[in-house]
């Protein structure tokens, strides 16, 4: 197993510089990470700095809420999508699926689909927010819009990933859509278990200590 190839190495705090983006997506290059996780407004640095690496880019799209407009979602993805990112993650609006409003969610979802042009779209549940039932509607809403991933958490919330919500979440949409798990991950020993749960990727700021 390759664990950095399973790595989204992350740096989302709202205090982040441009000089420690670009240590990020050095640090990336150097590692062979997957992606870097970012927010949108340094994709295009991130996309010139790693040109011709084979790194992606995880631009993060309504973080960390969800709570935002469709419209500003599509309008975020579209320009995530114009500055170079190769992958999305968008935040599922938590309190419409709260509300009940599951179709909400999944147009919300299938628009940003639609707008990432054929780009991986993972979906952040924030599971910790979400009881099982409800982590079942949520990755049923991602499956029907089209998602790739499923997405335990931002890691700004109340909590992070969970082995049980990883088993979950692979019960529910296993074979189908991928799981990612991020929030709170912060040793090999960590990562791997949560990759035999069923994660396919890892999001971690702690991506290089894990993969020592």
């Amino acid at each position: 197993m390759d664990l950095n190839q399973y790595m989204d190495h992350t740096l989302l705090k709202q205090n982040a510089t441009e000089d420690q983006m670009r240590a990020l997506c050095d640090e990336a290059r150097e590692h062979g990470f997957k992606t870097v996780s970012i927010n949108g407004c340094w994709t295009k640095i991130a996309a010139e700095v790693l040109e011709g690496s084979g790194v992606g880019i995880t631009t993060c799209i309504s973080f960390p809420l969800g709570a935002c407009s469709t419209a500003g979602k599509v309008a975020e993805a579209k320009q995530a999508v114009a500055d170079g990112t190769t992958e999305i993650d968008m935040v599922l609006n938590v309190g419409k699926l709260l509300s009940g409003d599951d179709d909400y969610c999944t147009r919300d979802i299938k628009a940003v689909v639609e707008a990432a042009q054929g780009r991986p779209v993972k979906v952040i549940l924030e599971c910790c927010l979400l009881d099982d039932d409800q982590i079942v509607r949520a990755c049923k809403c991602a499956e029907a819009a089209g998602a790739a991933f499923v997405k335990t958490s931002t890691g700004f919330s109340t909590g992070g990933a969970t082995i049980h919500d990883v088993e979950l979440m692979k019960k529910t949409v296993g074979g189908r859509l991928k799981i990612k798990a991020a929030g709170g991950i912060h040793t090999k020993e960590e990562a791997l278990a949560m990759i035999e749960a069923g994660a396919d990727r890892i999001g971690a700021s702690a991506s290089i200590a894990i993969c020592a």
